[in-house]
């Protein structure tokens, strides 16, 4: 027989702009049968009680880019370089067990040391394991000597991008994701050159779109948001330096902005010394400003 709970007297905010001050909410099993007012619900007989007065009820929250694979300490590049796939699978264990914990129940996770991001949704979709639904993309797609190659895939040239997108998808990628500009973390990278050419980038757009699948590209300059607007790419992972332009093709053409402000702003926050690489730590600081604005613009258009 399956389960019934009801949580009595909780305030819900329902995601749609309405609040209830006293609700019921109903749950069978994994499903919430009903929601509305107490005065409106009857609980069904059998059903567990919870009493939610004081306590606030919302559905579970979308985050739209996680890695993982990068736990906390101050230099990832380095972590995930001195430690084995199974520590880091361990860790990616742990992390989605406090995402979820936090109330976060799906996420996009856009890049991964490995195919690991595979077997650990695996692991959750069965109940093996806590988490949230997972959204993987796993390795990062990227030029040579690209941003992200220590969780990405290297490629040149249309083929070996139409090549790797396949094989992501064989191993169970649900979005792809390509890397369109230098980036904070990886050394040598300039956040504001573009990276891949658009011919790459329309490459895996194509090849992912032939099997159902988004495509998600990192960007943080103009340019290479702009090419992989030109692309057709379905969201813009950052978008730092955004201009009119790039805002103006990204609004014509439907392509989504996933803003990530706390990355870059608790790296550029972090103090001399504190074990982040000084060359992140500089980039960062210098596009903080220039985040904030790229978002509110992109909240007034």
């Amino acid at each position: 027989m399956m389960k019934s709970f009801a949580i009595r007297s909780v305030r819900v905010i329902d995601g749609t702009g309405r609040t209830i001050e006293r609700a019921t909410v109903i749950i069978r099993g994994k499903t919430i049968a009903a929601v509305g007012p107490d005065r409106e619900l009857a609980i069904p007989r059998g059903a567990t009680k919870i009493d939610g007065r004081g306590l606030t009820l919302l559905p579970g929250l979308i985050d739209c880019h996680v890695h993982f694979c990068l736990g906390a300490e101050p230099d990832v590049v380095e972590a995930i370089a001195n430690e084995t796939p199974s520590l880091t699978l361990l860790k990616s264990s742990r992390a989605a067990h406090q995402t979820l914990e936090a109330g976060v129940t799906t996420v996009r996770d856009v890049g991964s040391r490995d195919h690991a991001i595979f077997t650990l949704k695996q692991a959750i979709d069965t109940g093996l394991v806590p988490g949230p639904r997972i959204v993987g993309a796993g390795l990062a797609i990227c030029m040579i000597g690209g941003h992200a190659r220590f969780i990405g895939q290297e490629v040149q040239g249309v083929e070996q991008v139409r090549a790797v997108v396949r094989a992501q998808i064989a191993a169970g990628a649900g979005v792809i994701k390509v890397i369109a500009s230098g980036g904070v973390l990886t050394p040598g990278t300039s956040p504001d050159q573009a990276q891949m050419t658009v011919e790459e980038l329309r490459a895996a757009v194509e090849e992912a779109g032939q099997a159902g699948r988004k495509v998600a590209a990192h960007a943080h300059g103009s340019s290479g948001m702009k090419n992989a607007v030109r692309a057709g790419v379905h969201s813009i992972e950052h978008a730092t330096l955004m201009d009119e332009e790039a805002a103006s093709m990204m609004r014509e053409q439907g392509v989504f902005m996933v803003p990530t402000l706390s990355a870059l702003a608790t790296t550029a926050a972090c103090r001399l010394g504190c074990g982040v690489p000084d060359s992140a730590r500089d980039k960062a600081k210098s596009m903080t400003k220039r985040h904030a604005v790229s978002f509110k613009n992109a909240l007034r258009d």
